[in-house]
């Protein structure tokens, strides 16, 4: 339940009112706003300035209070970027939904964040405590994993690589039982990442070419059985995608 609201109008105001106990960052709101019995202060970061898209560089640098949509509708978002977060969440949600809170609130049925393994996307973020701030900037692996507090400010992602996104799911508007994406560069690395199970989007392959990959796909599922599908379907299903996405790329 939100008790306190802020709506900071600089950056520096918005790290210092976020070192306050059970205080954390307000993006588009769509999970903080459900009923929770525990009181919680929010910063809302919509004055902030987080909100731009760019290209610099190979890179396009997207700001971290960026909706789904309107990443969706920029110009340089790749095909298979914008089928992955199609099914991340309806239209409704997609014009509220911003990327950076996507990703805190991820799972491994999180179709965007998949996507954003393959492409090896690299998160910006500033770590605070009560004595001091800090930037730092990590690869999503790295940030699903750990989870660290602090300010997402900006997601980069290469625009210098071929993608492909495939997916299996019960029906079109599904959360996908199995997704594989699909990521190669010039130089012949190759990423492939599967969702649709577990607490995050595993990597499949990150190799100097694409030899083996739905070997690498199957063995990533092994172990991938829930109340959706079995291990074994996931396994066979995860081979056929990564096969399709790689055709995807010629």
């Amino acid at each position: 339940m939100i008790t306190t609201y802020h709506r900071p109008q600089t950056l520096d105001e918005a790290l210092t009112l976020l070192t306050q106990p059970s205080t954390v960052p307000l993006g588009g709101g769509t999970l903080l706003s459900q009923p929770t019995t525990d009181p919680v202060s929010v910063v809302d970061l919509q004055h902030l300035g987080l909100d731009s898209i760019r290209v610099n560089g190979n890179e396009l640098k997207i700001g971290a209070t960026c909706t789904l949509q309107s990443l969706l509708e920029s110009k340089h978002c790749f095909e298979s970027l914008k089928n992955a977060l199609k099914l991340e969440v309806p239209l409704n949600l997609r014009n509220i939904a911003t990327v950076a809170g996507t990703i805190v609130a991820s799972d491994g049925r999180s179709t965007f964040v998949t996507m954003l393994l393959a492409m090896d996307a690299k998160i910006e973020m500033t770590i605070f405590d009560t004595s001091k701030t800090e930037s730092r900037t990590s690869s999503i692996g790295e940030f699903i994993l750990t989870r660290p507090k602090g300010l997402i400010t900006s997601i980069s992602i290469p625009l210098n690589v071929k993608t492909a996104f495939e997916f299996v799911s019960r029906t079109p508007a599904d959360k996908p039982l199995v997704c594989a994406a699909l990521a190669q560069w010039n130089s012949g690395r190759t990423r492939l990442t599967l969702g649709g199970y577990g607490k995050n989007p595993l990597l499949a392959m990150d190799g100097t070419e694409a030899d083996g990959i739905q070997e690498a796909a199957k063995n990533t599922y092994h172990e991938a059985t829930d109340e959706w599908a079995s291990a074994e379907y996931r396994m066979d299903v995860a081979a056929i995608l990564a096969k399709r996405a790689l055709e995807a790329l010629k």
